[in-house]
């Protein structure tokens, strides 16, 4: 699937503000020198950070959102908030339409940032103690951030979701965590000129996306019903 190049938003400022306490954010999963969020963040967290801020997104300010048909189409009306034109059927489901940028903002007011590439693929593949009660082996690293098999994962393969799952509905993976493959791709912080990073693939791939050769360079500025975020943490966060 190409993506071709977008016309660049204005750059916007998320003015920090202290998150209440009760935000629902992931719990987090420590991974050495770092920690990350177990899930995705959903559409209940975006909608609290959003509202707080009082953040408009690109998608709300621009018509709506995108998916692929005959290239990239723009879908009124989709927006983190229904990104399907309609109410989710669960606010746990993954917030999508979201760009790059906005999802730094998020990160950055629950305390966070977006995790590195060198970073995810040590949460992704490699078991550090956080899924041993799941079976995982530390010390192994496995193919999918579900194990030896994409088994259990959200992907185009048959499978109990017909897009998005809501949080903590698929199999728990790699380190306690769920979703690092498959669901959405998430945007990581590594950038290259006005690309960022996309991982794990995403319910409209197959299990080969969630492989780390896999990760996905696209548009900053880029915001699709097939792309999330998780944050991750330093420790003095």
């Amino acid at each position: 699937m190409a993506f071709p190049a977008t016309q660049a938003y204005l750059t916007w400022v998320v003015f920090l503000v202290a998150p209440p306490s009760a935000l629902g954010a992931s719990d987090r999963i420590a991974i050495g020198d770092f920690a990350i969020d177990r899930n995705e963040v959903t559409i209940g967290d975006f909608s609290t950070f959003a509202e707080a801020t009082k953040l408009k997104t690109a998608a709300e300010q621009e018509g709506g959102g995108r998916e692929w048909g005959s290239g990239w189409e723009r879908r009124p009306g989709w927006t983190f908030r229904t990104p399907y034109g309609e109410p989710p059927l669960d606010t746990l489901e993954p917030a999508v339409h979201v760009s790059w940028h906005e999802a730094r903002g998020y990160c950055a007011w629950v305390g966070g940032r977006l995790p590195t590439r060198e970073e995810w693929r040590l949460a992704a593949y490699r078991e550090h103690g956080g899924g041993s009660a799941a079976g995982f082996v530390t010390g192994t690293t496995y193919q999918y951030p579900t194990g030896a098999t994409p088994e259990g994962a959200n992907t185009n393969d048959d499978d109990a979701w017909a897009r998005h799952a809501p949080r903590g509905a698929t199999r728990q993976g790699v380190n306690g965590l769920y979703d690092m493959g498959g669901n959405v791709w998430e945007w990581l912080a590594d950038r290259e000129g006005g690309d960022a990073l996309t991982a794990g693939g995403s319910w409209w791939y197959g299990p080969d996306k969630m492989q780390e050769e896999s990760m996905q360079w696209k548009p900053a500025d880029f915001y699709v019903a097939y792309v999330g975020f998780r944050c991750a943490y330093d420790p003095k966060s």
